[in-house]
Formats: C-alpha cells, sequence, structure tokens
C-alpha cells in the first residue's frame, strides 16, 4: 500500500470510502498485499468473482470475502459504514458513543453498540512482546459511580473496593507507551505481580505512597511521591499516568456516562491504542487500526456472555 494517498480527515475518508469496491481493495490490499490467500487452506492460487465480489480458492474450492477472519466476518453493514466507524474510533480523543454512531452512520443504537465493541476488539493489544523499561510511572485509580446510587442487583457483582467502584492499574513508560487493565483489588500481591509481569527489572519505578507498592526497591529503584506534600520532587512524579486517567475519564464519563465492569477491559483498549499512538496522525492510526481487525472476531453472544447456543 506503499504510495498510496489516503483521506486525511474523516470527510475525506467519508466521501474516499463511499464507494464498496473501494473499500474491498482497501481491504485485500491491506490483508494480501502480494495476493489473496484462502483462509482454509492459505493456497494463494484464487479466482475473483467479480459479479459475487468474492474469491473461489482453485485447490479446496472454499469461497471468501475480504470480511472473512476478521471483526467483519458476517455483518450485513457495509464496509463503506465499518471503515469511517473506524476512523472515528481511532481519531477522536474522546471516542464515540453508541448513540452518536447510530445517528451518524443510520444505523440501530444495537448495531452501533455491537460495532465499537469489535472495533475496540481491533484495538486490542494482547500480549506484549517486551517489557517497559527505563523510568516507568505505576498508578491506579477507580471508575464507575458510587455504590449507594446503584441497583442492588449490580452492587453484588462489582465488590473491587472504592465504594463501589472498579480498580483500574495502569503503567507509563515515560516517551513510550502506556498498558492499563482492570485488577480486582489495590492489594500488595496483586499490584506488585502487575509491575513484575510489565516492567523489566531495574528499571526506575516511579508511585504514589501507595503501601501496597512497599518492597519493590529490591527489584527496582523505586521511589515514592506523597501526594499529601506535592506532585513532583525532580524526576519523581505519577503525572504522565494522571494526565492518561484524565483522558480515559474524560471520555467514559463525558462520553459513554455509564460503563459495565465486564466490559471496562475494552473501553481501556481503546484509550491506551489512541494514547500510544498520539505522535502518529489520524490516516497513520486508522490504517494501523484496520490492519489489526485481521484474525479477530467476537459475535453478539460472546459479547453479551451467553453460549453460542442454548
Amino acid at each position: 500500500m506503499a504510495g498510496k494517498k489516503f483521506p486525511e480527515t474523516l470527510i475525506d475518508a467519508i466521501r474516499y470510502f463511499s464507494d464498496e469496491a473501494v473499500c474491498r481493495e482497501f481491504m485485500a490490499e491491506l490483508r494480501w498485499p502480494k495476493g489473496a490467500v484462502c483462509p482454509r487452506c492459505q493456497s494463494t492460487e484464487n479466482g475473483y468473482v467479480a459479479t459475487r465480489s468474492l474469491w473461489r480458492c482453485k485447490a479446496c474450492k472454499y469461497e471468501f470475502t475480504v470480511k472473512k477472519g476478521t471483526i467483519f466476518e458476517d455483518s450485513p453493514i457495509p464496509l463503506s459504514k465499518w471503515l469511517p466507524a473506524l476512523w472515528m474510533y481511532s481519531a477522536f480523543k474522546k471516542g464515540v458513543s453508541s448513540h452518536q454512531l447510530a445517528r451518524s452512520l443510520g444505523v440501530t443504537q444495537k448495531t452501533a453498540w455491537f460495532m465499537s465493541h469489535r472495533i475496540r476488539l481491533a484495538m486490542e493489544i494482547g500480549s506484549f512482546d517486551k517489557p517497559l523499561s527505563g523510568e516507568g510511572e505505576v498508578d491506579e485509580t477507580f471508575v464507575g459511580g458510587k455504590a449507594h446510587f446503584q441497583h442492588e442487583n449490580k452492587r453484588k457483582h462489582i465488590g473491587t473496593g472504592g465504594m463501589g467502584k472498579v480498580a483500574v492499574m495502569g503503567l507509563l513508560e515515560r516517551h513510550g507507551e502506556v498498558r492499563a487493565h482492570v485488577i480486582p483489588s489495590r492489594r500488595k500481591h496483586t499490584v506488585q505481580n502487575e509491575v513484575r509481569a510489565s516492567v523489566a527489572p531495574g528499571s526506575a519505578v516511579y508511585s504514589d505512597s501507595l503501601k501496597s507498592y512497599d518492597g519493590l526497591a529490591g527489584e527496582y529503584v523505586h521511589q515514592v511521591i506523597d501526594h499529601a506534600e506535592g506532585f513532583v520532587r525532580d524526576r519523581v512524579h505519577t503525572n504522565g499516568l494522571q494526565n492518561f486517567w484524565s483522558l480515559f475519564k474524560r471520555m467514559i464519563y463525558g462520553t459513554h456516562h455509564s460503563v459495565e465492569p465486564e466490559h471496562l477491559d475494552r473501553y481501556l483498549d481503546e484509550a491506551t491504542y489512541r494514547f500510544n499512538t498520539r505522535e502518529t496522525s489520524d490516516t497513520t492510526r486508522f490504517v494501523s487500526a484496520t490492519a489489526r481487525v485481521i484474525g479477530k472476531r467476537i459475535t453478539y453472544r460472546q459479547l453479551i456472555g451467553k453460549p453460542a447456543y442454548e
């Protein structure tokens, strides 16, 4: 796809991807730069059936479209709506609510909600290739409403402390990427295991004065900033993570207003993807996000926690 000029703004993207044939060509070149590959037998000998907009494998006779094996699979929504939606989620700093997406694309809110979670799945990083190193910040926060404002059925499923809120932990490499996900508690073994799993031994680790971090000094250059006394002491601070939490909570409370605890990790995936690609252009971020849709799929029943068949 080198040398091609792609849209630089949302309105350009809507115009560019208004033709379904252009969308299919874009996805085909992104997936198979050297020609279509059969998802069943991996054969490169495939014929394109223009009248049906699909490929037929000459080896196993399998027929497949550009959506096969992606978050778009089995979706009746055309790519001319999927790709602008991907642009919006990759470019808009505070995200997009399912209600706004539904109005923008002309689909139902239920459809837009399902689309948004599939897009967040594409933004999921999964396992990390290398641990954070150098100088790092660790911090935790709580997300959600106060327990006494919630229905009893919701209160009994949370149980993570923080007055009914969900505990979330973040780790930031200075001038690098952030990693964040839901944790069961802020207890010592939980937060320290998260640090050991994500940060290379010997790195400088800066945290607040939470007692759960005590004991890291044996493996890391651990320094603490007590927020009761100040927020910065030379290079010791967690302001980088505080900035990320500020952006994330503006997305949650300002755009989505309320998020179910079981889906919170997906919203963190969305926020961390945008934060970690903050130095790139909207076009680059969009292409990178679109490349991530390959090999990922989730059904509606999986998303709502129901078995495939009942």
